[in-house]
């Protein structure tokens, strides 16, 4: 009985003495959650003050760091055996998933199940991370026995901001601009934020559309992690427009028809759970509505393809909600109020999970079980053709399925199976060619990715309905219902570069060549192009070939080899060694078909009237990829650019609204005139057609004539108002597949064949340019994949989709679809290089 007692009063005493040091967030931070933001670095020193005092149930683990050097952090808490044994729990969880190395039998019963949680991914939507801060405190606060309950068997990862260069970005414009007592008023200038906004990360891009791709710092950070775990279920915090009321799971069609019943029934077994919480607050909800579960890059698709429960939950705020706003019924909705909304599906995600924790484990293993056993889809192998000149884009193909814990293999054989460029049923053969097995435990994700054509229960979608890979990244494929084996592993090939007097030439075949000769460029070192192929030594090259001479490049005197060699070997680019000017097919290099070029100055158009994520795509893509200097420039500051400094100007998608004014627009007109190459992309080239400058916009169809006398009544206009958000989906394309016939002797397609695949996304197509260069363009019956509207299909055919137009002694390049989608669409990548660098010159 004493011992009792005395184990009674020490348990009370180490209580006690933790309870003094472990500090909720209100008594570490000073104030209130919810009275104002919390900036990123004290959410990150809140953070490490739980982890150094709540060590036996939190363990604080910093995965990366952001482009401007800002923390990313995740929290694991759970029991203290269960934080004792974390690691044995990770290894245990991936047996579950079949992916572990060690291939040891898995633990499967009696062990806790995993959910992780991602606050502020987008950064304008700030309550998340505020609620990240209520729930950390619920869970080891001391005094809070119902938590402590459920993490016995449950084991929670945080992840308090995924992207915290967004959230500073909008928090701390917003303290620049609060006055001493924050307004409701939406008309306040506190309410609407200046470009690009907080939402994106530093480079302009959305994270929550980055999940599969990791084209991003952050998401390479992240699901590299991620993958080391394979939580049983993941949530994505999010904000949504003002007026509207929270939303939860369970999603909305169209659901992908990997989605297995029961990731569906859990969804809605949590929904309900949440559901009883907001009724006893009076919270008002909306479930099964506009947020569905068919893009795989999304926080909520992309862990539920990777076999996890994946859900987003949306908070009414969105960046017009500052720290307290008036909403359209009058109500005053204010930032506690969103913390605390989130902060509750927080905590009943983790009860829910842990209620349910072996039927998730069980459902769990046996997701992984059949994925391997008998593989996910009618197709149960993608064969790649594993083409030299493709070398560049299969490495970056090999990579994503890297990053997306994708397996892959060698092959050699015959087979049948679905052609992707011929659109066919096929018999084919394969000799070391890239084979990706459906019997994997990514299944789901090989079927999603690959599948040439995904199937759509409802055509009311939240973003593109096609992205194929063998389309993404122009690659010639094959997808089968046979089970073709693929083993071995794909050594990256090394280029070796040999020494060489006289010169080099460098075949034109994808953006890592384009990242050499940007630095070449960049050294001063002239360098010329070839407009048709030629063959010389035994060596086929392509028009765009880059040929590097010592004529022309004399001022280097004998450092000119070895300087192109080490800018080569770095990029492992492979150098073509030659001795003579005198090629055996095709033109001399000497001839007026090869053309020199130098570095060009590039600007690009930012701020506001112009798409923050199309331009952040470029400027990502310059800084990150290629490693070439671009001036960016704001809209508002246009007039002074100084015009004979610029060579190459890039005008994103926008609304350029200058351009309606002729006398504005004359200066860009002059500069053209005189030489100047511009490079306008997507709703760009619209506003160039209506400023004349010589594009026009392809109309639709003509209606019917009608007869004055006997007109006939028209019974379209006779809609039902409970259809009103499905009368525009006849004229609409979410997002889909076309192939682009392309005539690949011009400079803008060195480096493709005499097709291309673009991702359709608006209903925009263009008349055939009379006096210049349609150098891509749409026929009849050119739809791949994806939905596309009954109308809008009807007008999508017989357009232009990419041209050159020249102006005077400069250029017109038109782009009239985003060749740099998400910077996944990996195929789009070398036509801008060839807009930059070759077209005009």
């Amino acid at each position: 009985m004493r011992l009792k007692t005395f184990i009674f009063l020490v348990t009370i005493l180490i209580t006690t003495a933790v309870s003094a040091q472990l500090k909720s967030p209100e008594e570490f931070l000073g104030y209130k959650i919810g009275s104002q933001f919390t900036p990123h670095w004290k959410i990150v020193n809140y953070f490490n003050h739980v982890a150094a005092n709540a060590s036996s149930m939190m363990k604080l683990q910093q995965y990366g760091v952001t482009n401007e050097g800002r923390p990313l952090l995740l929290a694991f808490i759970s029991s203290g055996d269960n934080i004792n044994n974390l690691e044995q729990i990770r290894m245990n969880n991936l047996r579950l998933a079949n992916i572990a190395k060690d291939k040891a039998a898995p633990k499967e019963e009696n062990i806790p199940d995993i959910v992780w949680l991602s606050y502020n991914v987008h950064g304008n939507e700030t309550s998340s991370s505020e609620a990240a801060l209520m729930t950390i405190w619920a869970l080891v606060d001391p005094s809070n026995t119902k938590t402590k309950n459920w993490l016995q068997n449950t084991v929670v990862i945080m992840d308090p901001c995924v992207n915290p260069d967004g959230r500073d970005r909008y928090v701390n414009w917003f303290n620049s601009v609060v006055g001493k007592n924050a307004n409701p008023q939406l008309i306040a200038r506190e309410h609407n934020e200046p470009w690009p906004g907080g939402r994106t990360n530093h480079y302009n891009f959305d994270l929550n559309r980055d999940w599969a791709w990791q084209t991003q710092i952050e998401s390479r950070q992240r699901i590299k992690v991620y993958n080391e775990w394979m939580p049983q279920v993941h949530v994505d915090f999010h904000e949504q427009f003002i007026n509207n009321p929270y939303y939860f799971a369970p999603a909305a069609q169209p659901f992908h028809e990997v989605i297995t019943p029961w990731q569906r029934d859990f969804q809605t077994m949590i929904g309900k759970n949440h559901a009883k919480y907001f009724d006893a607050n009076s919270w008002l909800y909306f479930t099964k509505e506009v947020f569905d579960l068919f893009y795989p890059s999304y926080g909520d698709t992309w862990p539920t393809y990777n076999g996890a429960i994946g859900m987003t939950y949306e908070q009414a705020g969105h960046s017009m909600g500052g720290s307290t706003a008036i909403k359209a019924d009058g109500d005053t909705l204010t930032l506690f109020d969103r913390a605390n909304h989130h902060f509750t599906t927080s905590l009943s995600t983790i009860e829910v999970s842990s209620v349910n924790n072996g039927k998730l484990v069980k459902e769990f293993r046996k997701y992984f079980n059949e994925a391997v056993s008998s593989g996910v889809g009618e197709y149960k192998s993608y064969v790649i053709r594993n083409n030299k000149k493709d070398k560049e884009r299969i490495e970056s193909f090999l990579d994503l399925l890297s990053k997306n814990g994708i397996q892959y293999g060698l092959g050699t054989g015959s087979g049948k199976g679905y052609s992707f460029n011929s659109g066919k049923e096929e018999s084919f053969s394969f000799n070391n060619d890239i084979v990706i097995s459906a019997l994997q435990p990514r299944s789901a994700m090989v079927k999603v990715l690959f599948e040439p054509k995904s199937k759509l229960v409802d055509s009311v979608t939240y973003d593109i309905t096609a992205w194929a890979l063998p389309y993404a990244y122009g690659l010639e494929g094959f997808a089968s219902r046979e089970k073709i084996n693929g083993s071995g592993t794909i050594n990256k090939v090394t280029a070796e570069n040999a020494e060489t007097s006289y010169g080099y030439v460098i075949p034109w075949d994808g953006v890592q060549t384009a990242k050499t000769v940007g630095q070449l460029l960049q050294k001063g070192i002239l360098l010329r192009y070839a407009e048709s192929p030629f063959e010389v030594n035994g060596n086929k090259f392509e028009s765009g070939a880059v040929i590097i001479l010592k004529t022309g490049n004399n001022s280097f005197g004998n450092n000119l080899m070895p300087l192109i060699k080490k800018i080569a070997n770095a990029n492992n680019t492979q150098l073509f060694p030659v001795q003579t000017g005198f090629v055996d097919k095709g033109a001399d290099f000497g001839s007026p078909k090869v053309h020199a070029f130098k570095a060009p100055r590039v600007y690009l158009l930012t701020g506001e009237g112009v798409n923050s994520n199309a331009a952040g795509e470029i400027w990502h893509f310059f800084e990150q990829q290629i490693d070439f200097p671009i001036t960016l420039v704001n809209l508002d500051v246009i007039g002074r650019i100084k015009w004979n400094e610029v060579d190459v100007l890039i005008m994103p998608d926008g609304n350029y609204r200058f351009l309606s004014d002729k006398a504005k627009a004359e200066p860009l007109k002059n500069w053209v005139s005189k030489g100047g190459r511009l490079i306008a992309l997507e709703n760009a080239v619209s506003v160039l057609a209506k400023a004349e400058f010589g594009i026009k916009m392809k109309k639709g169809e003509e209606e019917d004539k009608k007869d004055d006398k006997n007109e006939k009544v028209s019974y379209e206009i006779l809609k039902k108002f409970e259809d009103r958000e499905r009368d525009y989906i006849p004229n609409v394309t979410p997002g889909s597949i076309y192939k682009v016939e392309m005539d690949n002797t011009h400079p803008l397609a060195y480096g493709y064949p005499n097709y291309y695949y673009t991702l359709k996304m608006d209903d925009n197509v263009y008349e055939f340019i009379k006096d210049g260069w349609n150098v891509g363009v749409i026929k009849k019956d050119n739809q791949i994949a994806g939905f596309v509207g009954s109308k809008l299909k009807e007008k999508l055919h017989d357009g232009l989709i990419f041209g050159v137009q020249q102006m005077g002694g400069g250029s017109v390049t038109y782009l009239t679809d985003n060749i740099m989608f998400r910077n996944f669409w990996e195929n789009g990548k070398l036509m801008l290089c060839n807009a930059v660098f070759f077209v005009g010159q």
